[in-house]
């Protein structure tokens, strides 16, 4: 391992305490920063994200983070979104006209449709859900190791990621009657549309996984 680092990065739009709190509780301790020079000696970055996906590119983009976080990937250091930063990995966002995202995963982030069979759907999105998997044996190779199928996860959101591989999906939920991607895996990616810092002892857990998987503890 490296120097036992995980960075929390911070663009000026993230839970960055709640994060940081919740690697803090399965003993981690983690770093936050905007210094783009952070990230090639970290073992992990999780980018955390609430607001606007226009706004949170502008903000990568002053901060000179966009090519820094293409290049860790590239080298294989792993990747965690949570919430905002899933919807960063993709290739774009309908939210507030078409915004340019990182481009790291194949799709695009949709609002959530106003009605579904001639039923209105209530957006945002707000609330205590489940996650389910069509592929147990890529979940059981997941930061969701440990978890059950139909684990509840708390989420807040209004748009939701639209993976063009059906392979990254490493879950799925059902809001409403409208089934759509959770969380994702590629690689050394891993994003989750639900917030596992807000999600109880289950969510703990996949910090628990973090630490676990890229932090030495010896």
């Amino acid at each position: 391992m490296k120097n036992n680092r995980i960075v929390i990065l911070d663009y000026n739009l993230g839970n960055l305490f709640s994060v940081k709190h919740a690697c803090l509780k399965v003993g981690l301790n983690p770093l936050i920063t905007s210094n783009k020079n952070d990230l090639l000696d970290a073992n992990a970055i999780i980018l955390p994200g609430v607001g606007a996906f226009g706004d949170a590119m502008k903000n990568l983009d002053k901060l000179d983070l966009i090519s820094p976080i293409k290049d860790i990937v590239q080298k294989g250091i792993p990747l965690i979104g949570v919430c905002l930063g899933l919807h960063l990995l993709f290739e774009e966002s309908e939210e507030n006209g078409n915004n340019k995202g990182l481009g790291l995963i194949k799709g695009v982030i949709k609002r959530f449709p106003k009605n579904i069979e001639n039923r209105n759907i209530k957006v945002p999105n707000i609330g205590w859900n489940t996650i389910f998997s069509n592929n147990d044996n890529k979940w059981n190779n997941s930061l969701l190791n440990n978890l059950e199928q139909n684990s509840f996860m708390y989420f807040v959101h209004s748009y939701y990621a639209l993976p063009e591989e059906t392979n990254d999906i490493l879950t799925l939920t059902n809001y409403d009657g409208f089934e759509y991607c959770s969380s994702i895996q590629n690689e050394n990616i891993s994003a989750f549309q639900f917030h596992p810092e807000k999600s109880g002892p289950q969510g703990l857990e996949i910090y628990n996984q973090i630490k676990n998987k890229y932090y030495d503890t010896k």
